[in-house]
């Protein structure tokens, strides 16, 4: 797999990376010892670049991946994130971007990781009550403290993003964006590639509706949280966004991949800078997105699918209510 700069101040990674964080929460059952599989198999595919947070399965998903990447260290380039604190019985507690936290939370996921440094950290979300000055001015003490080589930032504006950049230089943002959830295009993205820092979408698969495997909502186990945290995976909603991933697959069909591959070739088509970071707990499914990087798009297939699946088309909020309230706009 090729590897690729992210942002202007000499992070490398993978052309595509592996999200962690249904491992250990929200996506069904843990099986750990799959998951550990998975990351090393991500590791031999060249798919070098992981994400994890300190809040997927509480402090779960950052353990075990430091434990399972702790003989292949100099192989990997590793993201965490902070901000989201979650109480004993891992209810959401709000969120914190205060310095005092920052340098805490930072400990805590190095502690849990096993490891002396982190390649990339991201405040999760932005903390309203706390400038990001501050926060951002705390992150770079850590930088500076060789805790941490490149920071970032998740779900920030494009105006609170140029204020964070001022403090320090900003080297990821991290925002949901695939097929179904487009508009960073508007503001977002420009901004980025004005000041250089490079882009990492998280969800690329539509936290995996668009794959085309989730077909009804009992596809989905007792332990899978979509249908409650995600409007777009409930009731009328679902039965309507079900009707763009048929045209997707049709097209996928066409052109001889599948929706996954499609739907992240799509994405890795917007841009050298574009790093998507598709999630999965399994091999088999880490193998087939893998795969996307060797699939390319002419710019009608783009402009084909675009107009498959609309913005305005689909259905239900990205998140529930309480989750869209934490979202910097």
């Amino acid at each position: 797999m090729d590897r690729v700069k992210l942002g202007s101040q000499g992070a490398v990674v993978s052309r595509m990376g592996l999200g962690c964080m249904g491992m250990s929460e929200f996506y069904g059952t843990r099986d750990d010892a799959e998951s550990a599989a998975t990351i090393l198999r991500s590791l031999d595919l060249g798919m070098t670049f992981l994400d994890t947070a300190d809040m997927y399965g509480s402090g779960h998903n950052e353990e075990l991946v430091g434990r399972t990447i702790k003989l292949r260290r100099a192989e990997v380039f590793l993201a965490t994130k902070f901000a989201n604190v979650r109480g004993p019985a891992g209810e959401f507690l709000g969120v914190r971007g205060d310095p005092e936290y920052v340098r805490q939370a930072c400990d805590a996921s190095l502690k849990r990781l096993g490891l002396d440094h982190i390649d990339l950290y991201y405040q999760h979300r932005v903390d309203p009550n706390v400038p990001i000055e501050d926060t951002v001015g705390a992150m770079a003490e850590l930088v500076r403290a060789g805790k941490v080589k490149y920071l970032g930032l998740s779900e920030a504006s494009a105006a609170t993003t140029r204020r964070a950049h001022k403090v320090h230089p900003i080297s990821a943002l991290q925002t949901e964006y695939s097929l179904w959830t487009r508009d960073v295009e508007a503001e977002i993205l420009p901004t980025l590639r004005e000041l250089g820092i490079g882009f990492v979408p998280y969800s690329p698969l539509g936290r995996g509706f668009l794959t085309g495997a989730i077909t009804k909502p009992s596809d989905l186990d007792g332990a899978d949280a979509r249908a409650q945290r995600f409007p777009r995976f409930a009731g009328e909603a679902f039965d309507r966004n079900m009707v763009l991933v048929e045209k997707v697959k049709a097209i996928a069909a066409q052109k001889g991949v599948t929706a996954s591959q499609l739907a992240l070739a799509w994405v890795l088509a917007k841009g050298i800078d574009v790093v998507p970071i598709p999630g999965t707990k399994r091999r088999k499914y880490l193998e087939e997105n893998a795969a996307a990087v060797n699939v390319k798009l002419s710019p009608a297939e783009v402009k084909e699918l675009e107009a498959a699946v609309p913005p305005e088309a689909v259905a239900g909020w990205r998140y529930a209510e309480a989750g869209m309230k934490t979202i910097d706009r």
